[in-house]
């Protein structure tokens, strides 16, 4: 099951949002050529060196993609680019602000000169706009888009754990692209221009409408939500974590009967309902810690089971390796990389043929293939090598 077998996908990329826009491609059967810095590559190569010398950044968002050293800013690695792009379905880049235009591959340009191009730019801010010409990474992005306002504690702001501003626009990047490549089966190619900042906005719905028209915003309340109440963590007399969410007043009233083994709060002025009760959370938090604590956390999670409240351990991301539910779902499989193979997860969603495992590349791996695929002979692409073209 590779849907997008056949379609090939241009990826002038770094980092991490265009990247995983285009493996989301390359997971799903596209053919991802990976355009990269001659003797450096994309620059996440270099971020860490945690598994087995590779970078984590990199392992995690190039599977399944074909490496091509080439420095398009040389007129002859230009010319090999535009051969490349003019056979591509989809181009797709995250470079600094205006420099795929400036070197003669914006959008406008290569869609008149192939009307059935899908073209992806990916951005901060996108353009045009007061911000379109400023260079932006994940955290500055969560700063402009307001996440940093309402994640953390009362004293101290947070960032998120992920890049989440990248993921979201890789995300919005893959998804544009599947509806353009549906599109274009009745029209023709498209434009496609996503900011990292509107992806993250959008994701910021319900604390950005929470606090519409001059409302006051969501609280910073660390790992516990912000709004509703009793949804966070609390430690069981053994020392563990639980997390517990009671999301409506029925199950409220159970977690009061069942859990706490005190029905009359349910009704009581100050937690009757969700509102009364994030008035009231610190005296309420009072009275559900102390029923925690006379409990093991084993003990803690059959009682919530019962009711039944929503409850799930805080695993640590050694625990998550080993997750019984994805491995029940067979959801990690192997791929090879230049240090050995490492496990991967299948695409979410896949129920499948086994997921598409291919390597993750060395660089320029397959610059003499590409190249050669272009017509050009090994005398050729030594000579470019030479030159530090490719």
């Amino acid at each position: 099951m590779q849907p997008l077998r056949g379609v090939t996908v241009v990826a002038l990329e770094q980092a991490i949002a265009a990247p995983y826009a285009s493996r989301q491609l390359a997971d799903l059967g596209a053919r991802v050529i990976k355009v990269e810095r001659p003797g450096t590559g994309d620059f996440a190569r270099a971020y860490d060196t945690r598994v087995r010398g590779l970078s984590s950044h990199f392992v995690w968002v190039n599977r399944n993609k074909e490496s091509l050293t080439l420095d398009f800013k040389d007129p002859r690695g230009l010319e090999l680019l535009r051969r490349l792009i003019a056979d591509a379905d989809v181009f797709l880049q995250n470079l600094a602000p205006g420099a795929a235009a400036r070197a003669g591959l914006g959008a406008r340009e290569l869609r008149a000169a192939h009307p059935e191009l899908i073209v992806c730019d990916i951005s901060g801010y996108g353009a045009p706009g007061p911000y379109a010409d400023r260079k932006a990474y994940d955290l500055l992005v969560q700063s402009e888009a307001g996440l940093l306002s309402v994640t953390g504690t009362p004293d101290d702001m947070a960032k998120a754990g992920i890049p989440v501003s990248d993921v979201a626009a890789g995300m919005y990047a893959y998804s544009s692209i599947l509806g353009a490549l549906l599109e274009r089966g009745r029209t023709r190619g498209s434009h496609l221009d996503v900011s990292m900042l509107e992806a993250t906005v959008e994701w910021l719905g319900f604390p950005l409408y929470y606090s519409f028209d001059g409302g006051r915003p969501p609280p910073r309340a660390g790992a516990s939500h912000a709004t509703i109440y009793p949804y966070g963590p609390f430690t069981a007399g053994d020392g563990k974590v639980v997390m517990t969410a009671v999301q409506n007043e029925r199950e409220w009233q159970g977690f009061c009967a069942g859990f706490l083994d005190r029905p009359e709060l349910a009704g009581h002025p100050h937690y009757a309902t969700n509102a009364d009760r994030n008035t009231h959370r610190e005296e309420l938090g009072g009275l559900i810690a102390a029923r925690f604590a006379e409990l093991t956390a084993a003990e803690a999670v059959e009682l919530l089971d019962a009711v039944p409240v929503a409850n799930a351990r805080v695993n640590t991301l050694a625990e998550v390796w080993d997750h019984p539910q994805l491995a029940a779902r067979g959801r990690l499989h192997e791929v090879p990389t230049p240090a050995g193979p490492v496990p991967a997860l299948a695409p979410p969603g896949w129920t499948g043929d086994a997921p598409r495992t291919e390597a993750v590349p060395a660089l320029g791996e397959h610059t003499r293939a590409v190249l050669g695929g272009l017509g050009l002979s090994a005398e050729d692409i030594d000579a470019l090598a030479a030159d530090g073209v490719v």
